[in-house]
């Protein structure tokens, strides 16, 4: 398995910070996902952004269906998030 160095939210400071007390706020706590960009928080909220918008944004499918292909996807990859 792969090490990837992040920023654990009681030592975010600044913009990461922010970004860590937003994660908590819309679920409760900071997934591994999201610390794994911490190093950049720049790149983070882009991401952020995506993530929204692909989830959240005008589609053909429904809230539902998205959060199905997603699930399925991260299983197909192992995910346990």
């Amino acid at each position: 398995m792969a090490w990837i160095r992040r920023i654990e939210p009681e030592e975010a400071e600044g913009p990461l910070a922010r970004l860590y007390e937003e994660a908590v706020r819309r679920a409760g706590k900071v997934y591994e996902i999201v610390k794994l960009q911490s190093l950049r928080p720049d790149i983070l909220r882009a991401w952020i952004g995506y993530y929204r918008a692909v989830m959240f944004g005008p589609s053909g499918l429904t809230r539902a269906e998205r959060e199905l292909v997603a699930t399925v996807v991260s299983h197909a990859n192992g995910c346990r998030y």
